[in-house]
């Protein structure tokens, strides 16, 4: 199974294509998406839409997995980031790829094993699961990547998408 895993963002949209492939996870490719500060919004969702759309196409998913976005600060971010969410959705749903979310703490407790894990914490269980001589960088490529490998070793999961739960 080939699974695309998303950290949304407005200027950075982390991914990370992993395959499962009987009990292995095998990297396929792994980065990130940006977009300038100084381009218009509208311009930015394009970009991101158009980026994720390439990569969909280009390496054929099987599935998706982004992280649900919980804010309790800056609501201006939060929109921002939610627009970039929806193009990312809307180009997994366009090319037929059902869509799973994971919260962070999810992501935490399937790689490390504690929800409060720190960032290091995962970033360095990232690189050990995938057997990766560094640490993916950004930080977006690496949450991308664990979520990605949440949803390779999840066994209940909820597709957004479609709204059936396995």
């Amino acid at each position: 199974m080939r699974i695309i895993g998303i950290d949304p963002g407005l200027a950075i949209v982390g991914f990370g294509i992993i395959d499962k492939i009987g009990s292995k996870l095998v990297p396929k490719q792994y980065g990130c998406i940006r977009t300038e500060a100084h381009t218009s919004e509208p311009l930015r969702l394009k970009q991101i839409y158009d980026a994720m759309t390439s990569l969909l196409a280009k390496y054929q998913p099987e599935v998706m997995g982004i992280e649900k976005l919980y804010f309790n600060r800056n609501v201006t971010t939060a929109f921002s980031v939610g627009q970039a969410r929806g193009v990312i959705v809307l180009a997994a749903e366009e090319a037929g790829i059902p869509v799973y979310e994971y919260t962070p703490l999810q992501v935490k407790q399937a790689i490390v094993g504690y929800g409060q894990a720190e960032k290091r914490q995962m970033q360095e269980m990232v690189k050990v699961l995938l057997s990766l001589r560094e640490t993916p960088k950004p930080d977006d490529t690496a949450d991308a990547l664990g979520v990605a490998i949440t949803h390779a070793h999840s066994s209940f999961i909820q597709n957004i998408s479609h709204g059936v739960k396995k």
